[in-house]
């Protein structure tokens, strides 16, 4: 049976409209690191080039004549990325954030039993068949968020910071003191065919 990640997983990927408190645990992650406005060009290249391995490695692993222990076929998961800005621009922060100085790691979770070697070939594979040059710069890590608050967002990007703001508060209110300004978004829809008033994002930042 196929692992499906919106009905398995859904206190890590289906929160409530309303602030709330979880333990996420390590996670892997295929990841790819940048700098600049997720308006561009770049940014659609280097979610293109997440994709194409995350199909790579899900497609093959169905082929291979000895799969790994405790493999299933599975859902890929949704996009996320972590973002933060850069040194220049929090030193030279006014209070309105520029796009252009945003930070990132954008990455596709993937199944515990995809191994550095298999991710490795699947890696060099997507050069072949889909050449893209960050696919270099693409690497499998270990994630934990730990203690986090976390709410469901449904609207455009630009107006998180009125989640933010509701998340913040619960996390007083429940002594819980946000870590640092960065944060993790996990895009349930996808913003080149949904409106922007229906999208539906996971805002979480991590907390101690």
């Amino acid at each position: 049976m196929k692992h499906e990640w919106r009905k398995a997983e859904k206190d890590i990927y289906l929160p409530k409209t309303k602030p709330e408190y979880i333990e996420v645990p390590e996670f892997q992650y295929i990841v790819l690191s940048g700098e600049g406005n997720p308006n561009s060009p770049f940014f659609s290249k280097c979610i293109e080039a997440l994709y194409s391995v995350s199909y790579a490695i899900k497609m093959n692993l169905k082929k291979v004549e000895h799969p790994p222990q405790d493999y299933k076929d599975w859902t890929v998961y949704p996009l996320t990325g972590i973002w933060d800005i850069s040194e220049e621009a929090k030193q030279n922060f006014t209070g309105k954030i520029n796009k252009d100085d945003f930070v990132f790691n954008l990455m596709i979770r993937q199944p515990d039993f995809v191994s550095q070697s298999f991710f490795e070939e699947m890696l060099e594979l997507t050069k072949h068949k889909k050449p893209n040059e960050l696919l270099d710069k693409i690497q499998l890590q270990k994630i934990k968020d730990g203690k986090c608050v976390q709410m469901l967002h449904i609207g455009s990007y630009d107006d998180e910071p009125a989640s933010f703001a509701k998340m913040e508060a619960f996390a007083i209110e429940n002594n819980l003191k946000r870590k640092d300004k960065t944060h993790r978004e996990i895009y349930l829809s996808d913003f080149r065919k949904v409106q922007k008033e229906k999208l539906k994002t996971v805002l979480r930042f991590k907390v101690s």
